[in-house]
């Protein structure tokens, strides 16, 4: 399993991510979620992925094909209109819908084979970035294709094993955070689900992309024993014991018999 969450903020996007990949308690390896494609001046496109290694990888080297060709043959939907691909792409809905296809033809590529030995090809990603003058943003990719984006109602996306790393970010996070606080943040996310769960683990990624800018200003590797990562976690578990001996008193507490 893993952990990737970015965060659509007024000032840019933030990005973060574990290294972990597992195949059962006997094979945990380490592997970058994370993957930044800039195919022109003008756009730039951050990518994490979760699920099957094997599909994410595919899907990975199918881009890479089709930026690598003078003349790419993007994907087709099953109504046989073209789909744009990273670097002809005018709306980053373009580019998740062509990541979508990507990953949907992988899985039926393999999906026999797979269901004969018990496993799944599913895959989720998410795609943010910038394109020209269009605001930038975030696009959560399902496995069947299909996305959707992410809004100052709900500025925050999470794939792969999100639900212990989400508390803090519903009850701190908002679109305007600065890059650095969102990033202390999801940094915090990462921390407190590798607490909770031995398949998410470091190093963790994290990268920060600024509005209007279309480039990686800042981009961290922090390893385990990182004394950003060492420090981030004592301070929040500090301020946790803290907040629990601030908490109001119960009934009988305040007025024993």
């Amino acid at each position: 399993m893993t952990y990737c969450v970015a965060f659509l903020l007024e000032k840019g996007l933030v990005f973060a991510s574990d290294s972990r990949t597992n195949a059962g308690v006997d094979y945990i390896s380490t592997y970058s979620k994370m993957h930044v494609f800039q195919p022109a001046a003008d756009r730039l496109f951050v990518l994490m992925a979760a699920g099957n290694l094997g599909t994410t990888q595919a899907v990975l080297n199918r881009i890479r094909r089709d930026l690598d060709r003078e003349s790419p043959p993007p994907p087709t939907k099953e109504d046989g209109a073209a789909v744009p691909d990273l670097r002809s792409a005018r709306y980053l809905f373009e580019a998740a819908d062509y990541v979508g296809q990507l990953s949907v033809a992988v899985q039926r590529q393999y999906a026999i084979s797979l269901r004969e030995t018990g496993a799944t090809g599913e895959a989720s990603f998410i795609l943010g970035g910038q394109i020209g003058e269009e605001r930038h943003g975030l696009y959560l990719i399902y496995p069947q294709g299909n996305a959707v984006m992410a809004t100052k109602e709900t500025p925050f996306l999470q794939i792969g094993e999100s639900k212990y790393g989400k508390p803090p970010l519903d009850y701190v996070g908002h679109p305007d955070l600065s890059l650095e606080d969102a990033a202390r943040l999801c940094l915090v996310s990462q921390i407190v689900t590798r607490r909770s769960n031995l398949t998410v683990g470091p190093p963790f990624e994290i990268a920060l992309v600024p509005a209007n800018e279309r480039r990686v200003s800042r981009r961290l590797k922090l390893e385990k024993d990182d004394s950003q990562v060492v420090r981030s976690m004592e301070i929040w578990a500090r301020n946790m014991k803290e907040a629990i001996a601030k908490l109001p008193r119960f009934s009988w507490e305040e007025d024993p018999l």
